[in-house]
């Protein structure tokens, strides 16, 4: 069809043009508030398209017209498929730790920030159910970006458990190795609760797991001292 070739040129054109103005810059961060919005529609799209459809199935394509702009744009800020998803893998890792961050500053004591932070963190995973997707399939597409995801998380946590163990605040104990655990009980309890299904509200599962981070699994006497 005459009017489909046209578009194909154009789209084409418009790609050549973006990837030429972005060869002549380098730096692909944005300088404009239209540019920052445009940017975080396309990684707001591309969240949705590979939660959706996953890597491999997920197209260009569909993520700029989920954006609603138009291919060449795509292209001011990404070189591929893969330079998105990587991005995206950094965006979603980000938006956690501004969306459990101001949960955990001004809480009373340590444990208590803990808690908190767990809370948060299953809300999130509840909101954004795509997160999962996308970080399990970054263990194939991109592994440094997932295990850097999963590390940054543990260091700031570590250094949160060891400040408080320095202020004996919490009991003695491998900071980092709580640490982990800590993640993984909460990366499974949003896994459960919070993609799964919603059969337990969040706030009783916060309730149970938080409980379990103060206190263990150990039996206490009536002092709260462990057996």
């Amino acid at each position: 069809m005459p009017g489909g070739d046209v578009r194909v040129s154009k789209a084409k054109s418009d790609k050549a043009e973006a990837q030429a103005v972005a060869a002549t810059r380098g730096d692909k961060t944005p300088r404009s508030a239209r540019g920052r919005k445009t940017l975080r529609a396309l990684l707001d799209a591309a969240s949705e398209e590979f939660g959706e459809n996953g890597f491999h199935e997920g197209a260009i394509s569909r993520i700029t017209a989920r954006a609603g702009v138009a291919i060449g744009s795509f292209y001011t800020y990404f070189d591929s498929k893969e330079e998105i998803f990587t991005a995206l893998v950094r965006d979603l890792s980000q938006q956690v730790r501004d969306y459990v961050t101001p949960r955990v500053v001004g809480q009373p004591d340590p444990i208590s920030a803990e808690r908190a932070a767990q809370a948060a963190f299953l809300e999130f995973a509840q909101l954004h159910k795509e997160l999962y997707r996308v970080i399990d399939e970054a263990e194939f597409v991109d592994p440094a970006s997932y295990r850097q995801h999963y590390q940054s998380t543990a260091t700031r946590m570590a250094g949160r458990l060891e400040a408080a163990r320095a202020a004996g605040d919490v009991s003695d104990g491998t900071s980092e190795i709580r640490a982990w655990a800590i993640m993984g009980m909460n990366v499974f309890l949003g896994l459960r609760y919070g993609v799964w299904g919603g059969d337990v509200p969040i706030d009783e599962v916060a309730r149970v797991a938080g409980d379990l981070i103060a206190h263990g699994l150990a039996p206490r006497d009536d002092e709260g001292a462990d057996t």
